[in-house]
């Protein structure tokens, strides 16, 4: 049973992909709605111009969702203890596609593996890192709300989920 989150206010989320698309507008969102926002993308994003766009309540935080060093100590988790005390809130926009057929009959080549390693990376190995990082820090904050709106998943049953759509989609 999901309990229901009524006020952002004071809450302090850390975004992944927060400086573009869904990460962005979420971040954006809630910042508007009195909350603080640790915008997690890449070091070559926009996330250094747009951090200060959402106001003194944002800040950005250079970072690859699949490492451990800039997810946990080296920046993400780091820059928010630093700059709002803690983490409440996780989500997970961080995400990308390659929009190849598994095979190309017409010229007789198959997907590259190593874009599809990529995208299960970054997508799945990604979001849980996500997640196993920072719920030590939400667990000593009372925080324990993790949104995927780029994912269908909902922990524990996340990889399994996530593996099993992959598995789905490749089928098809």
């Amino acid at each position: 049973m999901a309990a229901a989150l009524r006020s952002l206010k004071g809450m302090v989320g850390l975004v992944t992909s927060g400086a573009s698309g869904l990460g962005w507008a979420t971040a954006e969102r809630l910042v508007q709605q009195g909350g603080s926002a640790v915008l997690v993308d890449l070091p070559k994003s926009d996330g250094e111009s747009v951090a200060p766009s959402l106001g003194e309540r944002c800040i950005f935080a250079p970072a690859e969702v699949t490492s451990e060093s800039d997810v946990k100590k080296m920046t993400a988790l780091a820059l928010a203890r630093g700059k709002f005390g803690c983490v409440e809130v996780a989500v997970n926009c961080a995400g990308i596609a390659a929009a190849v057929q598994t095979y190309n009959i017409k010229k007789d080549l198959p997907h590259n593996l190593e874009d599809f390693r990529r995208v299960i990376n970054v997508n799945i190995a990604g979001t849980f890192n996500v997640i196993r990082l920072t719920a030590g820090e939400m667990g000593r904050n009372d925080g324990h709300i993790y949104l995927y709106p780029a994912h269908l998943a909902e922990f524990p049953q996340s990889l399994w989920a996530a593996s099993n759509r992959v598995l789905k989609t490749i089928q098809h």
